[in-house]
C-alpha cells in the first residue's frame, strides 16, 4: 500500500510503502525505514466456512474451561447445511451418547449472564463457577432450583472476594424469578454442603457498612466530598451500639443523613432504590443514628449548628 509521507532524508513528501508483514513504513525513493513495528489495526479475520455461504469470521473455539471434564476442548460435530447424509449421521450418533456436561454448562452460562448484569469481575465469576462445580461433584444439585443455586453461589463468591452484594440486588437480576427466601435457603444449603470439604475457605467474613458505600454513592451520583463524609461517618458510627441494625440499613441511613446536609438533597425514595433498603427501614435506622449525629458527622463537612438543622425523626 502506498501513500505520501514526509521523508527526513529526502526532505520532502515522498511515496512510502507499508510492509504489513514486517510492520515497516519505507520511503520508496531512498529506502529509509520511517517507522518500524507499527501495529496493523485492520481486521485479522479469515473465513474458514465451507461453501454454504455462512461467512463466519470466527476461527477459534471457545476458551479453555478447567471446570469441565474435557476442559471444553472436545469436538462437536454439527449438522451440514448442504444436506449431507454422512455429516447428519455423525452428528446424530454423537448426540445419542448424551452430553454429561450439559447441565453444568447451562449453570456456567447462567452464572456468566447474571455476573454480567451485576457488573462483576472475572474473579468473582470464576469463584462462583468453582462453588457450583463442587456442588455438582457432590451430586446434590438435582431437583433443586438452578437459578436459586446460581444466585447463592454468586452471593457467596462476592462475599469471599470482598465485593459483597445484597440478596435483593442479586434477586433483582435472577431471570428465572427465584425469590429472596429461595436464594437465602440456597446460600445456607451451599455453605452446609461445602463446609466439610472446603473448611475455612468457605468463610465469608463479616459484612461492614463500608463494604457497600462506594457502589451506593455511585448509584446516587454523589460528589467525592459527600462520599468521603459518608465513609468517615460510617467509620465513627461503629463506636456506638445502633440496636443491631444491619450494615446495609446503617449505610443507607447515613447516606440519607449526609445528603440532607448537602445542596443536592436526595429524596428518601431515590436512596431506597439505590440501596435496595425499604424506606421504613431507612427511617428506623436514621432514628437510631440521629442522637449521635453531632459526634459521628465529620466537623469539616458540617458544623454543629448545621447538624441541628437535620430533620427530627418521627417517633
Amino acid at each position: 500500500i502506498m501513500s505520501d509521507t514526509y521523508c527526513t532524508d529526502c526532505k520532502r513528501n515522498t511515496e512510502v510503502v507499508f510492509d504489513h508483514a514486517a510492520g515497516d513504513t519505507v520511503c520508496s525513493e531512498c529506502g529509509l525505514v520511517l517507522e518500524s513495528r507499527s501495529i496493523d489495526e485492520s481486521s485479522e479475520w479469515r473465513t474458514f466456512a465451507d461453501d454454504s455461504g455462512d461467512h463466519d469470521p470466527n476461527r477459534v473455539g471457545g476458551p479453555v474451561n478447567p471446570f469441565l471434564a474435557d476442559a471444553a476442548l472436545s469436538t462437536v460435530i454439527s449438522r451440514s447445511t448442504n444436506g449431507s447424509n454422512a455429516d447428519s449421521s455423525l452428528a446424530r450418533l454423537q448426540n445419542r451418547g448424551g452430553d454429561p456436561d450439559r447441565a453444568i454448562v447451562l449453570a456456567f452460562k447462567t452464572i456468566s449472564s447474571m455476573a454480567d448484569r451485576l457488573s462483576l469481575v472475572t474473579t468473582i465469576k470464576d469463584r462462583a463457577s468453582e462453588l457450583y462445580k463442587r456442588l455438582e461433584d457432590q451430586k446434590c444439585t438435582r431437583g433443586r432450583n438452578l437459578e436459586a443455586l446460581v444466585a447463592g453461589c454468586i452471593y457467596i463468591a462476592c462475599r469471599q472476594e470482598g465485593k459483597p452484594r445484597t440478596v435483593k440486588e442479586i434477586c433483582s437480576m435472577v431471570a428465572g424469578g427465584a425469590t429472596k427466601k429461595e436464594i437465602g435457603r440456597a446460600k445456607e444449603f451451599i455453605v452446609k454442603q461445602l463446609k466439610v470439604e472446603m473448611g475455612e475457605s468457605m468463610e465469608m467474613g463479616t459484612i461492614h457498612a463500608g463494604d457497600y458505600l462506594r457502589r451506593f454513592c455511585s448509584n446516587l451520583g454523589m460528589s467525592n466530598e459527600e462520599v468521603k463524609a459518608v465513609q468517615e461517618t460510617v467509620q465513627k458510627s461503629g463506636d456506638y451500639d445502633i440496636r443491631q441494625r444491619s450494615p446495609i440499613s446503617i449505610a443507607a441511613a447515613i447516606i440519607f443523613m449526609i445528603t440532607q446536609l448537602s445542596d443536592s438533597k436526595k429524596p428518601l425514595r431515590d436512596i431506597s432504590i439505590a440501596t435496595t433498603v425499604a424506606e421504613g427501614t431507612i427511617k428506623n435506622s436514621y432514628r437510631d443514628l440521629y442522637p449521635h449525629a453531632a459526634k459521628i458527622i465529620p466537623e469539616w463537612y458540617a458544623k454543629e449548628r448545621d447538624v441541628k438543622n437535620l430533620s427530627i425523626p418521627k417517633a
